[in-house]
């Protein structure tokens, strides 16, 4: 649970659509997105509860009263508003209780037969960096040009093409939003693509690999499914760890989010760090939500976004010291993926 009202100022610009209920449950700021996604007004809205959201409004604003009473966050998916006639859309809702109103995040539903969208602050996030990765890649190659030896010239061949692959996945965020095309990879590569990374960074830290050699080939995204690892791994590195495994096993008779039992691909990523502070535990993967003063909430936000859209999950469990995250994705190609 978020301990303080939050400052409607860093949410004018999220293409996510948010509101902020007071104790009364009324609607006390609305971001524009949150305009933009309803089709309703600041005027229809001000100083009313979610009931104004017609045709379910009712039941918005029992799920906005649960939240703020069992102080658990939770989703609604695939809820009616229609502003007028002819303007019906489909909205998620997430319901966070905070400093005891409810915070409201909102965006466009997930189609049935396909992924789940990502979130819209991500895409504002993606958004954001396009540029500076168009200067790392442009800096890169002029120090290419002047570098002393192999070792340079490998590291700077390195930035640039992560600046390509961040481009690229940013351009995936920001474009269209059909299902995805995926190919058949090899998951331990990719680990080991991360790992390093990491090792060119010089992290502080030690890298472990726990590998099942016996796995399958995998489909799904590569460039996305190394953001969600990469994104794992920085998270143990800011909560101090000093020791980070790699693991990949094989999960059998994992429920998917049709509740039908599929083999799986389990990728764990495990630290020895800080662990997760008990205010946000709940929270965790929710957008903006952070540990730390200085964290955007957005890294575990996009790993779990990325799990989805594989049609798999992402899920932490605490250690007697530090953190255990497991990325579970389904084994067998979806509709529509290519070999």
């Amino acid at each position: 649970m978020i301990s303080a009202a939050p400052d409607p100022g860093p949410f004018e610009l999220l293409a996510t659509g948010v509101a902020w209920l007071d104790a009364s449950l009324t609607i006390a700021w609305v971001n524009p997105a949150f305009l933009e996604h309803t089709g309703l007004g600041w005027s229809r809205l001000k100083a009313r509860t979610l009931a104004a959201l017609q045709p379910g409004g009712a039941h918005l604003h029992e799920r906005a009263r649960t939240a703020q009473r069992d102080t658990v966050a939770s989703t609604l998916t695939g809820a009616t508003v229609c502003a007028a006639p002819a303007r019906e859309v489909q909205l998620d809702f997430a319901f966070t209780p905070c400093a005891g109103g409810v915070l409201i995040e909102v965006h466009s539903a997930s189609t049935q037969s396909g992924a789940p969208k990502i979130s819209e602050s991500l895409r504002g996030f993606a958004h954001e960096v396009r540029n500076p990765l168009a200067a790392i890649s442009g800096a890169a190659q002029l120090l290419q040009q002047d570098a002393g030896g192999a070792r340079q010239f490998g590291l700077a061949q390195l930035i640039r093409d992560e600046a390509t692959r961040l481009a690229a996945l940013t351009e995936r965020l920001l474009g269209a939003r059909e299902a995805m095309t995926t190919r058949t990879l090899n998951v331990h590569a990719l680990l080991e693509r991360a790992a390093e990374m990491l090792e060119a960074a010089r992290m502080p830290v030690t890298l472990i690999r726990d590998y099942d050699p016996s796995l399958p080939a995998w489909h799904g995204d590569p460039d996305r499914l190394l953001q969600a690892v990469i994104n794992l791994t920085r998270n143990a590195i800011e909560a101090h760890a000093q020791r980070i495994v790699l693991r990949s096993r094989a999960e059998a008779g994992w429920r998917d989010a049709r509740g039908q039992r599929v083999p799986a691909l389990r990728i764990e990523i495990e630290d020895d760090g800080d662990g997760v502070p008990a205010a946000i535990a709940q929270n965790l993967f929710a957008p903006m939500v952070s540990g730390r003063a200085d964290g955007s909430g957005l890294g575990l936000a996009l790993a779990r976004a990325i799990a989805r859209e594989h049609g798999g999950e992402l899920t932490w469990s605490p250690r007697a010291t530090g953190t255990c995250f497991v990325l579970l994705l389904p084994r067998h190609p979806r509709s529509g993926e290519s070999e």
